[in-house]
């Protein structure tokens, strides 16, 4: 039986001691079902657990659900693990004693840390960095909690999903680069070989989009290249830096420290004309930041970037394909890259139609005092929040932006996604926080991050939650 691998890391004790539980709990059964969250978070949580139970010889099941789903389980396995889910919905009442619990979530958990010591049918175990001290929005995530369990086997080779997980979670998103335990787990897999981590400029697309249409989509708000590729082109060659070397478009992968400087430079310039003075000197937190290159992974591909890499991930899930993410992430680089590529080509095909409706008439966006809304029952419901950051370079980056659309054809609940600008946050409002409070009055629930978050809600309560939620932010947005 394999002994335990004591973790020299920043972990809390008590955090430790539930880990070493866990991995007794693991080792003490032999029929285990995984139920995992549905995007690039929980998609690699699920990686980690079924590649660690295929080196323990564990028999296993994996499904990948929405949160919605959670309670109409029925558990009748000898162990059920929830990654990256569990903590914020009653799985507990769940309970029998045909199946024990294990819970490895960084969500903000609706028990205390005591309930673990709660008498409850068969062993109950929930592993959550919040009861702790460890912020799970910033310091570790659902697949980083996953892979600091497989850690405890020896299995530091899986590092890698853990440094993907924290990026498809947006944990490096406040201030550009990871810290914490997601800091320790990107050292472990930087030592191995298998990450590279590097400042650079924060453009989307480092590995497989030409540098003038990855500029044109740049920004936290509109710039005079936003959505124009003719003035990316213009602006590079006035900074002398080519788009092509021969035939082939450059990307951001191909510039010299030299040309991302005077670049770096012309952003800077070039946001800094936009804001406020007062936000001026956050400017280039939105420019710069840590990139992750995972060095096993073929250059020129979305899978070489951790951001490209997740962004497919999350495109897969997006369109309820969380296998095809799941097989790739466990070493299918044949048939299951092919099925990939397509659902991300059609996944930007359909997103580009739905923003096309936002360029044609602006005014689909309503605006409020302090917030500013669409809503479009036309758009699916996994795919709203990427709509939202979209539209948001049409609109006001003063304010949030929400989107409403119904989560499925009964109409029974409405999804709100809400996106706003990262200098909002780096005032200290974090958006995550105020729509968990405000759905809860209207009889939804939510959460998230400060500058991406969401909540479900009766569709007969969206203008109450708009009204809330427009007095919530009163004195907020000193803009």
């Amino acid at each position: 039986m394999m002994g335990r691998i004591k973790l020299k890391t920043i972990l809390p004790l008590e955090m430790e001691l539930l880990l070493n539980k866990a991995h007794e709990l693991v080792l003490s059964s032999e029929d285990i079902k995984i139920y995992s969250h549905i995007d690039c978070d929980g998609i690699s949580s699920g990686a980690v657990l079924s590649s660690m139970l295929d080196s323990l010889n564990k028999e296993h099941e994996i499904e990948f659900i929405s949160l919605d789903k959670i309670d109409d389980l029925e558990l009748n396995h000898e162990l059920t693990i929830f990654s990256d889910l569990g903590s914020g919905q009653h799985v507990d009442n769940l309970s029998s004693s045909l199946s024990n619990i294990l819970i490895l979530d960084h969500h903000p958990s609706v028990r205390s840390k005591n309930f673990n010591k709660t008498k409850v049918s068969g062993n109950f175990l929930e592993v959550n960095p919040n009861f702790f001290g460890v912020d799970g929005s910033t310091e570790i995530c659902g697949g980083g909690l996953c892979y600091l369990l497989a850690r405890t086997f020896g299995y530091s080779d899986l590092s890698w999903l853990g440094v993907l997980a924290g990026v498809g979670d947006m944990q490096n998103t406040h201030t550009g680069k990871f810290f914490g335990l997601n800091k320790f787990i990107l050292q472990e897999s930087v030592n191995l070989g298998q990450v590279k981590a590097f400042n650079d400029l924060s453009i989307y697309g480092r590995q497989t989009r030409p540098l003038f249409i990855a500029l044109s989509f740049f920004g936290d708000f509109p710039l005079p290249t936003t959505n124009n590729k003719k003035e990316c082109i213009l602006l590079l060659e006035e900074l002398g830096i080519n788009i092509k070397d021969g035939d082939y478009y450059r990307t951001l992968s191909d510039l010299t420290q030299d040309e991302k400087q005077k670049l770096f430079s012309e952003l800077l310039k070039m946001l800094s004309k936009e804001v406020p003075r007062k936000y001026v000197k956050h400017i280039p937190k939105l420019i710069l930041g840590e990139s992750y290159e995972f060095l096993h992974e073929e250059p020129y591909t979305v899978l070489r970037d951790a951001s490209e890499f997740s962004s497919a991930i999350n495109a897969c899930s997006r369109n309820n394909n969380a296998d095809v993410a799941f097989r790739i992430l466990k070493g299918n680089r044949s048939d299951a890259l092919d099925e990939m590529e397509l659902l991300s080509k059609n996944h930007r095909q359909y997103l580009a139609q739905k923003i096309g409706s936002f360029e044609d008439d602006v005014d689909k966006i309503k605006h409020m005092s302090n917030l500013q809304y669409f809503v479009d029952y036309n758009i699916r419901s996994e795919v709203i929040g990427t709509i939202a950051s979209m539209v948001l370079s049409y609109a006001d980056w003063r304010k949030p932006i929400l989107a409403f659309t119904p989560v499925n054809n009964e109409n029974d609940t409405l999804k709100v996604s809400l996106r706003c600008s990262r200098l909002l946050s780096y005032e200290g409002i974090h958006f995550g926080n105020i729509i968990k409070e405000v759905s809860r009055k209207v009889g939804g629930n939510g959460g998230g991050h400060s500058v991406a978050c969401g909540a479900y809600i009766p569709p007969n309560k969206q203008d109450e939650f708009l009204h809330i939620l427009n007095l919530t932010l009163n004195d907020k947005l000193n803009i």
